[in-house]
């Protein structure tokens, strides 16, 4: 489906087939009863990114189809979004066009929001930002209650925050989060509590330490933390890696140990390829760790084959996939030496042909 497409009143009729079609892709590997996790039919997008299109006078928001990547599409409405985003649209378009300030060469709005009500807005301009940019933004902050980010060609001026902070209810704890504007985060809210607490629960007879690769803000880390005796946790991203380490302190969480690495670089760690300076704040050489299980959620298109390699070394493997064909793939390897134990499908992303899953595998010779 189109990014724009909204159907709230098919909305179960299409997270039932896109799980139907997901099922039968993964059956060979996987036969197991899924648990399924529905979405609210509006309301649930964390995030929003639009083109500002201009046309004499009019200025639109649109999207683009990429079987028709010219023809702009106007979004005059996004109900998909959080309702702290849907709110200020309109004001936000209102206020662009009455100030050429603000409006001069403005090409991409962005918006980031929290369920508790924080919004950030970036502007993405082809011109530099001057002060009477900055005297305009901050003028219209005031006016949305809103954080403004203008971006340019080398350049971010910031008004008020570049982050938000959001909550999610786990095992009965509450955990805090920060996410900054253009880092990733999980667009749905809703689905990312619930994806939570699956794995937390999960992990009920966890043993051991737990080796994390990908772990972005610290998304799943904090409450796995809860559950392990210690997590090492890699991130190669720098502004998800700022978060992570803000996000344990924000917790108070003292058995976490994050890495600045990526998948590869841990690899050629553990299999003693070369030395990383970056692991000698770590609390102990990293061999010297009792890793039982690993968890993953990697980028769409899944793992490589070293890394599910290395997987493979692991009692067990939590496997959250926001691509079931990638996900295919990976487990037709996996399944060599474990066992899928546990499925969980997401309706992460509602009205499109995408869902998330959730996997647990455990080494058969374990």
């Amino acid at each position: 489906m189109k990014p724009w497409t909204f159907a709230p009143e098919r909305y179960d009729a299409l997270f039932d087939a896109k799980c139907a079609a997901t099922a039968e892709l993964l059956a060979p590997i996987c036969d197991l009863p899924a648990q399924r996790y529905r979405s609210p039919a509006h309301g649930f997008r964390v995030r929003a990114e639009f083109r500002l299109w201009h046309e004499g006078d009019a200025l639109d928001y649109v999207m683009f189809d990429p079987q028709a990547p010219r023809d702009p599409v106007v979004i005059d409405t996004f109900p998909q979004a959080l309702a702290p985003i849907t709110e200020r649209m309109p004001r936000l378009l209102r206020a662009l066009k009455q100030s050429d300030t603000l409006r001069r060469r403005v090409f991409q709005a962005e918006f980031l929001a929290s369920r508790e009500g924080q919004v950030v807005v970036t502007l993405v301009y082809h011109r530099p930002l001057d002060d009477a940019w900055e005297q305009a933004a901050a003028a219209l902050a005031r006016d949305l209650d809103v954080s403004i980010i203008g971006r340019s060609r080398k350049q971010k001026l910031v008004i008020g925050e570049d982050r938000i902070e959001e909550s999610f209810e786990v095992g009965g704890q509450r955990w805090r989060y920060y996410a900054y504007e253009q880092s990733f985060v999980q667009p749905n809210a809703f689905i990312n509590e619930h994806m939570l607490n699956w794995v937390w629960t999960q992990a009920e007879d966890a043993q051991g330490d737990l080796l994390e690769l990908y772990c972005g803000n610290g998304n799943f880390t904090l409450p796995l933390a809860s559950r392990y005796r210690s997590v090492v946790a890699t991130e190669v991203a720098k502004i998800s890696t700022r978060a992570a380490l803000q996000n344990i302190e924000m917790n108070a969480v003292e058995n976490v140990e994050l890495v600045r690495l990526s998948a590869e670089e841990v690899i050629q760690a553990l299999n003693n390829v070369r030395p990383f300076r970056r692991l000698q704040a770590l609390r102990q050489p990293l061999g010297d760790y009792d890793f039982r299980a690993v968890f993953v959620d990697p980028p769409r298109q899944g793992l490589d084959a070293q890394t599910c390699e290395l997987l493979q070394r692991f009692e067990r493997i939590y496997y959250v996939s926001c691509s079931p064909q990638t996900l295919a793939e990976n487990l037709r390897a996996l399944h060599t030496t474990h066992e899928v134990m546990a499925l969980a499908m997401f309706d992460q992303f509602p009205y499109t042909h995408h869902v998330e899953c959730g996997v647990v595998l455990a080494r058969r010779d374990a």
